[in-house]
């Protein structure tokens, strides 16, 4: 298949500047799989969500950078191998390379088989803490992007309703635009705290955020 020069510029300008990126190369140096690692690592310092012995559940998980900061942030000594103190359960349709420590499950969170493998290694417990990265694959079309957003927001929201412990947090990506204030009431809706956060290591012109709701309200079911 030709590629047209278009996209050949547009390729090697994106390469160009992703090689160049200061949190590629940050990531690069400490071992890190994406860049990723530190909007998490941003989020985390600015509100202080992870401690040593919690129960985490990382949902859109591959290819695994938010699981290697949860991992060294919960280990003895911040370490990326050795004792880990607490659970690190990581989901997604795609495949991902192990991570010392995180307990992975590949499939679709919506499907009972999948579910089934969570609760049993969730053992009767729920998550302290809920992250998630999910983003859809971008059409272009605004109210379509729109749509798959929140969906993917509504899912993770519902699965905290289901597994996520009272006093818990869930912190999504979500994307400034057509919906997001929508998106903002959903998890005023569910949560007593809800903080946005555009982490630094975003680039400028991307139109991500980051929600983060703390403290579950019940679900009325009237």
């Amino acid at each position: 298949m030709k590629v047209q020069t278009k996209s050949k510029k547009v390729n090697k300008a994106w390469l160009n500047e992703h090689v160049n990126d200061p949190w590629v190369k940050l990531a690069q140096k400490e071992g890190y799989r994406a860049r990723a690692a530190y909007k998490l690592r941003e989020i985390d310092e600015a509100l202080g969500l992870v401690k040593p012995g919690m129960v985490v559940v990382d949902l859109g998980c591959a290819p695994g950078a938010w699981s290697q900061y949860l991992r060294r942030r919960m280990a003895r000594g911040r370490a990326a191998t050795g004792a880990l103190n607490g659970a690190i359960i990581g989901l997604d349709l795609l495949p991902m390379a192990p991570i010392e420590g995180v307990q992975y499950i590949q499939g679709d969170f919506r499907e009972g088989a999948v579910l089934a493998q969570l609760e049993e290694l969730l053992k009767g417990d729920r998550a302290d803490l809920v992250v998630s990265d999910m983003a859809p694959n971008l059409s272009g079309v605004a109210s379509v992007d729109s749509a798959r957003v929140e969906e993917l927001v509504a899912l993770a929201i519902a699965f905290c309703q289901q597994h996520l412990k009272p006093a818990g947090s869930l912190v999504a990506k979500v994307f400034h635009g057509s919906g997001y204030n929508e998106l903002v009431q959903l998890f005023r809706t569910n949560f007593t705290t809800v903080k946005p956060l555009k982490p630094r290591a975003s680039r400028d012109r991307s139109s991500e955020t980051f929600l983060v709701g703390t403290g579950l309200k019940p679900v009325d079911r009237s």
